[in-house]
């Protein structure tokens, strides 16, 4: 009975200590081991970062470029506008009659300057006439010419009428001399005409022109010869 009894002792002393282990069983530490990708994240995201700022400075410089192409515009129309306001219609007038007037200058200049004494013309004569019956108005086709010689004719007076294109009439101031030669032919300016060589014409003709003689008149009588141009 006792060693039946002891046994029972040993084997509960054995079960006790395995309850006892196993409730009691060490807890050994948990390693996790990481792999070695830190250092590839961490430059993606700088990549990342570089790119998304990059994307940022180009859209404001895009962004920048449309505001100023914008305020360009602006700047040009409202430049326009101020413009147009400015030139109003009498100064671009007066710039257009100043560009025509550039434009004849430079055609005059271009043109070959001519000899007043090459310059050929029908004359009329009165010879054979009675003094009394000639007349200081000569008309020829359209045109006429007309001369102021206070008791003086003329006896030579040629005609440059024809000669020029344009129209327009041209008054020269004359001086004769006692032998009723002209000594002096000034053409007065007429703005209506844009050839310079119809005064040129009027002038040559003016100095060819012969009046009679009078040894009464004035040494250097004044006078003026009105020339009549027709448009050719």
């Amino acid at each position: 009975m006792g060693t039946l009894v002891f046994h029972i002792l040993i084997v509960l002393f054995f079960l006790l200590a395995d309850v006892d282990m196993k409730g009691n069983t060490k807890e050994e530490a948990l390693l996790i081991e990481f792999p070695d990708i830190l250092p590839e994240l961490e430059e993606q995201i700088e990549k990342q970062e570089m790119e998304s700022s990059d994307e940022i400075t180009a859209d404001n410089s895009e962004s920048s470029n449309r505001t100023n192409a914008a305020s360009n515009q602006l700047a040009s129309t409202n430049t326009t506008t101020s413009a147009e306001e400015f030139f109003d219609d009498e100064y671009l007038k007066e710039i257009e009659a100043a560009k025509r007037l550039s434009s004849d200058v430079s055609n005059q200049l271009s043109k070959e300057v001519v000899d007043i004494n090459d310059i050929k013309m029908p004359v009329e004569t009165t010879e054979g006439m009675e003094p009394d019956s000639i007349k200081n108005v000569i008309y020829v086709g359209e045109s006429n010419i007309v001369y102021y010689l206070e008791n003086r004719y003329h006896k030579s007076l040629p005609i440059p009428i024809y000669l020029s294109q344009g129209g327009g009439k041209v008054i020269v101031d004359i001086v004769v001399n006692q032998q009723g030669f002209v000594t002096e032919a000034t053409p007065r300016k007429n703005r209506d005409i844009r050839e310079e060589q119809t005064f040129l014409y009027a002038k040559a003709a003016a100095l060819k022109t012969v009046f009679n003689a009078d040894i009464e008149a004035p040494k250097a009588q004044k006078g003026t010869i009105h020339y009549t141009f027709i448009a050719q």
